[in-house]
């Protein structure tokens, strides 16, 4: 630039200016008034540009100048919200409300008190805990239901159970195992699979909300159902034959797999951003290997047969006065309460069940208290409890208790309704009539098998007497109007009807049951236990069954006598 000669410094103000400072093109004199002219175009460009660059520089310092307040503002508010999170001052004052709310407490309620802890706790269900402890200790450890009237201690059975077989040598539950207990009644779930607590579901991304980073990306979020919370433990359902069939059904692919496997159409198992437990869920399914557990109060011909063939069945039966008594003391020692005497016994008339007969003694506990607020140790006296039972308007479980001695065309029968058995009272009389013209005459309440009965019957009786009942006016009557469903009654009709036609008395402390054939024998029927259970109520001392119901009869069976027969004859022998 600083040369004498006119050409080198063109060229070297060019080689400033040019945007590729290597270029040594040296210019002749003839080309030099084009190149100045060209570097004066570039210089001027330079100038236009910084020229605006200042005036914008100057109008966004002004800007910043004016807004400055406002951009602090901005940053300031961002700074908090990224440090306090979601919480301002509604959500941090229902925050307080609530962990107010936990600072009030009633205690625990007296079903908690009173709930059995231990296996001898359990009253009145011996033999069914055992079955239940001994499916529950082994290696290999069986799916249950549990069948029995409510109140008699089934959930609290299993929990017991479970809590026993942790230590067992032999039991493949740890320490941890968890027991998981869900009303069959509540559950509540989508065909579509939206809500399904049970077994669990998937929320889709759009309509359902996933979390935030799932959703903005589009990824379905599984949620796992108490099915998987039960995972290496015991899954309980109450009234499980309440439930949804449909969801039964999905219930028994889970215990056939053990496992929960989920589907969504917003899945993608190649897409790189589904997180690594997602991915896992959808491709594997969740883990729930369970031994589950059912209860119910209904017959076990109502259940389904595909859940059936995959458990075994344990019974639970009515509890004895005997057992309503002493779970009614053992309740008032939790409470520390002394009882007046008698008070266990009154209870046991009217409940059959130990959770009505703990509900009993709390409210009349609950009215000692009221009664004697000053008292130390509060006292239940009988006034406290029939004042109870009037207020509950409870009437007692036996209206009537057998009475013994003779009596002619009446006698005992048994039957079954759900798990407990009843007496029934059968009565008969005949009346001479027109010959060929007699008529036999039966409630129509009672059924048309057991009016079926009745007809066998007067085969039987003209086979032992040679009578002809079409002689006679035959009137049978079942007392109360019961129903019966099966043939129970036969045997028993037929010996009313012989004792009002022969005029011969027959013993009343003694209940009869069974079918009975033309010829005479006496065959098979159901609910063997629940009848002698019903017979005991009522205090019959003696329960003539077929014989070839002998093996129903259980072996710890005591107060009562029973008795197999096989024919009318056998049965003649006992009651006349």
């Amino acid at each position: 630039m600083r040369s004498n000669e006119l050409v080198e410094r063109v060229t070297g103000l060019r080689k400033i200016l040019s945007d590729d400072p290597t270029d040594q093109t040296i210019p002749n004199k003839a080309e030099i008034p084009q190149v100045l002219d060209e570097i004066e175009e570039q210089i001027a460009d330079l100038i236009a540009r910084r020229s605006v660059e200042e005036r914008l520089e100057r109008v966004v310092t002004e800007k910043i100048q004016d807004r400055h307040e406002d951009y602090v503002k901005e940053i300031k508010m961002h700074v908090l919200q990224e440090s306090s999170g979601p919480e301002n001052a509604q959500t941090l004052k229902k925050l307080a409300v609530l962990e107010k709310m936990n600072t009030v407490s009633l205690k625990s309620s007296a079903s908690d008190v009173l709930r059995p802890q231990t296996v001898e706790e359990i009253v009145g269900q011996e033999s069914a805990l055992q079955a239940l402890l001994a499916k529950l200790a082994t290696p290999y450890p069986q799916h249950m239901l549990i069948y029995g009237p409510p109140g008699v201690g089934k959930t609290s059975a299993a929990r017991v159970a479970l809590e026993v077989v942790k230590s067992h040598p032999h039991s493949p539950f740890v320490k941890e195992a968890p027991f998981i207990e869900v009303d069959g009644t509540t559950l509540r779930w989508d065909p579509r699979d939206v809500t399904n607590p049970l077994l669990g579901s998937v929320h889709d991304p759009i309509y359902q909300g996933a979390k935030h980073d799932l959703a903005d990306t589009g990824i379905p979020e599984p949620k796992m159902g108490l099915a998987s919370d039960a995972h290496g433990g015991i899954l309980f359902i109450d009234e499980i034959g309440e439930m949804d069939p449909l969801l039964l059904n999905k219930l028994l692919k889970v215990l056939e797999d053990k496992r929960v496997t989920f589907d969504s159409s917003y899945y993608d198992p190649g897409d790189t951003r589904v997180p690594l437990w997602i991915k896992k869920l959808f491709d594997e399914g969740a883990p729930a290997d369970f031994v589950l557990i059912g209860a119910t109060t209904r017959d076990p011909a109502e259940l389904n047969p595909a859940l059936r063939s995959r458990c075994s069945e344990v019974f639970f039966v009515p509890l004895e006065p005997r057992n309503v008594q002493h779970i009614v003391r053992q309740s008032a020692q939790k409470l520390g309460v002394t009882l007046e005497d008698n008070v266990p016994e009154i209870i046991s008339d009217y409940v059959i069940e130990g959770r009505k007969a703990n509900s009993i003694l709390t409210d009349a506990y609950g009215l000692a208290r009221y009664r004697n607020p000053d008292q130390a140790v509060a006292q239940v006296t009988c006034a406290d409890v029939y004042e109870v039972l009037r207020s509950g308007r409870l009437t007692p479980t036996i209206v009537r208790k057998v009475q013994a001695g003779f009596e002619v065309g009446r006698i005992l029968g048994l039957g079954v309704s759900g798990f407990l058995g009843s007496v029934l009272e059968i009565e008969a009389i005949t009346f001479p009539g027109r010959e060929g013209k007699g008529a036999v005459r039966f409630n129509e309440t009672a059924g048309s098998m057991a009016r079926d009965a009745v007809f066998n019957a007067t085969a039987v009786i003209r086979e032992l007497t040679g009578e002809d009942l079409r002689n006679y006016d035959v009137h049978v009557n079942i007392v109360g109007g019961a129903k019966i469903d099966g043939p129970s009654a036969g045997l028993a009709t037929t010996l009313a009807i012989y004792s009002a036609l022969k005029k011969k008395p027959l013993r009343q402390d003694i209940a009869v049951t069974g079918e009975i054939s033309i010829q005479g024998k006496v065959k098979p029927v159901g609910g063997i236990y629940e009848k002698i259970f019903g017979a005991k109520q009522v205090e019959v001392r003696k329960v003539l069954i077929p014989s070839e119901n002998r093996a129903d009869v259980p072996e710890s069976l005591q107060g009562i006598e029973v008795v197999a027969v096989s024919t009318i004859e056998e049965a003649m022998s006992h009651v006349f």
